[in-house]
């Protein structure tokens, strides 16, 4: 993709981003609540699976976490992976605080510290793989000669 894209977003892509930022934690904190009023421990049995499925939180939060999939899909459409994996990457550090917010799970401090981390670290290798070049992978496509 070329960077020139990248450079002027269009208002589609906020909307995109932000519904993705919105979607990806909300349908996690769904699930977990889910799971967690869930009256039987999941294990090998495919039907108990099935019934949780079942849970109108869990199917919530697999439904949002399906839009989701979809609205990041439709964002790398617009934006370079470069600038959309820093700037969706914040969805941890939102996901930590409803777990602890809606789910009180106890967030120590090495947990919050790996959660920064791992934001700090999507930042650093999405603006620096901005200024890579991407190679040449039409010689490795089928047909090409």
């Amino acid at each position: 993709m070329n960077t020139e894209r990248t450079a002027s977003l269009p208002r589609r892509a906020y909307r995109l981003l932000a519904l993705t930022l919105l979607l990806r934690p909300m349908g996690n904190l769904s699930l977990a609540w889910g799971m967690r009023h869930f009256s039987s421990v999941l294990g090998t049995n495919p039907f108990v699976y099935a019934r949780a499925v079942f849970n109108p939180y869990v199917a919530l939060g697999i439904g949002a976490l399906v839009v989701g999939l979809l609205t990041r899909m439709a964002l790398l459409s617009l934006a370079d992976l470069s600038l959309v994996l820093p700037l969706t990457a914040s969805g941890y550090i939102l996901s930590t605080i409803l777990g602890k917010l809606f789910l009180r799970e106890e967030v120590s401090s090495y947990r919050w510290i790996g959660t920064i981390l791992i934001f700090a670290g999507a930042i650093i290798v999405g603006f620096s793989a901005r200024k890579q070049s991407a190679p040449d992978v039409s010689a490795l496509l089928p047909g090409a000669q």
